[in-house]
């Protein structure tokens, strides 16, 4: 957990926040997309997580995806951004957050998949028409949107 929002759940508790975060939509050269499975959930998810402060959210994406897979983020686009409150989350300990996430597409990357075994406990490459279950809900939206729009800008 960040700094920033321990110190933030120290003053109020499980109450529900909004929390900026991000996503990323890694792809290999076969055009299959890295996923990872969650220790809290048990699901598999797209590399993310918060930002922090005095980080940029550019930072944000680099620091999450070299933390959770071991890959350096070498440039990336933006591709959605995602605000509904039903992308809302209620974590294993009571700690409620609402979303606002950027969602990027990795367009270059570099390093070898490791997965953190914190936060991380497995990650693969799957092929689009054959993604593991269960995915994390709320990501599940970034990657249909990728399907049918990979060139577009998503708002939701």
């Amino acid at each position: 957990m960040l700094d920033y929002i321990r110190t933030v759940r120290s003053m109020i508790g499980t109450t529900k926040i909004i929390v900026p975060g991000v996503r990323a939509l890694i792809f290999n050269d076969r055009g299959e997309l890295l996923l990872q499975k969650q220790q809290h959930f048990g699901s598999w998810s797209l590399p993310h997580g918060c930002m922090d402060l005095g980080e940029s959210v550019l930072d944000a994406l680099k620091r999450e995806v070299k933390e959770e897979t071991g890959l350096s983020v070498i440039d990336a686009a933006p591709f959605g951004i995602y605000t509904d409150p039903r992308y809302s989350v209620t974590y294993p300990n009571g700690d409620q957050v609402q979303t606002l996430t950027l969602a990027f597409v990795v367009t270059e990357w570099s390093g070898d998949p490791v997965a953190d075994g914190d936060e991380t406990t497995e990650l693969g490459f799957f092929p689009l028409d054959r993604l593991p279950t269960p995915l994390y809900p709320i990501h599940v939206d970034t990657i249909v949107d990728y399907q049918s729009n990979p060139r577009g800008f998503v708002l939701k």
